[in-house]
């Protein structure tokens, strides 16, 4: 049976649909450009990838990974110490 990691094999798969998914960043993002765009792929997951670079790699997460994050962001979890 081949390797289905969806982290390690995804780039190749995911190609076409990351190409057709339609990015969102956030209102809050300044003119500099140095800005974080995520999609909603048709797959339910998540892909996130920086949007100075469009053509370059997108991390994709699981529903559930996605939410996850989102809670911490909510409750403070990632803010400098």
């Amino acid at each position: 049976m081949p390797h289905t990691d969806r982290d390690s094999g995804s780039a190749v798969l995911l190609h076409g649909l990351l190409e057709s998914a339609v990015w969102r960043k956030s209102s809050k993002s300044g003119a500099s450009g140095n800005c974080v765009e995520v999609a909603v792929l048709d797959s339910g997951d998540f892909a996130v990838r920086n949007s100075r670079h469009p053509a370059g790699p997108a991390l994709v997460f699981t529903r559930a990974e996605w939410s996850a994050f989102l809670g911490g962001v909510e409750n403070g979890e990632f803010r400098p110490a």
